[in-house]
């Protein structure tokens, strides 16, 4: 398998983190969507240009972060089960992957790019900043009743979750959430995490220095 991702991508990381729960052999392609070169290299592989992206045994492409972990969980039946076979319960897994996805990970990029931005608008900031504190004061609720998002095993969302935590640690006032802050404590111990945020602050590394890697 090859997976084309980069290591600053939450999605990205979202993929890795099952990867590694699968302790699944794959084949790295670092893809710099920003470099002119690699964007139109990876563009004529696949068009819509958009990572993470496996490449599967068979040749078969799959886009999508939750549609790879989902292929994934099929295809490596012996190692953590992201999830669940009980119906409900995988209702519940992929309710949270969606809303973690769609309410706190994609509004974070947003609330990234507003940063970054001079004379950005500081009421859309607050906004955001407001709407992602409710769904992680939702989130905290839920982890009250479960040591993991969906229960005492970890799982699709959990893959989702861990990623959006670092940057809404720095950004959010996220301390008086007892629970989110226990999570992510003992998130922070996992091995399969920590294996991707070695890549992470390598590429974060490699950002401040200025040096890119060869895709």
């Amino acid at each position: 398998m090859e997976l084309f991702y980069h290591p600053l991508s939450r999605y990205s990381q979202k993929v890795l983190i099952a990867l590694y729960e699968k302790q699944a052999n794959f084949y790295p392609r670092i893809i710099d969507l920003r470099d002119p070169l690699s964007r139109k290299e990876f563009h004529q592989r696949y068009p819509q240009a958009r990572i993470p992206l496996l490449k599967a045994q068979n040749e078969q492409l799959i886009p999508e972060s939750s549609i790879i972990i989902e292929y994934l969980d099929r295809h490596f039946e012996n190692s953590t089960q992201l999830l669940p076979q009980e119906p409900q319960r995988n209702l519940q897994v992929r309710l949270f992957d969606r809303i973690i996805d769609n309410d706190i990970n994609n509004p974070l990029f947003q609330l990234e790019k507003l940063k970054h931005i001079e004379d950005s608008n500081e009421f859309e900031i607050k906004q955001l900043e407001k709407q992602l504190l409710a769904q992680f004061q939702r989130l905290d609720a839920q982890l009250t009743q479960h040591h993991w998002v969906c229960g005492d095993s970890f799982t699709l969302a959990d893959c989702a979750l861990i990623p959006c935590l670092s940057y809404s640690f720095q950004h959010l006032n996220l301390l008086d959430l007892d629970e989110i802050v226990r999570y992510w404590q003992q998130a922070q111990l996992r091995g399969a995490w920590m294996l991707v945020q070695e890549e992470v602050l390598l590429a974060e590394m490699e950002e401040t220095a200025g040096i890119r890697g060869i895709p």
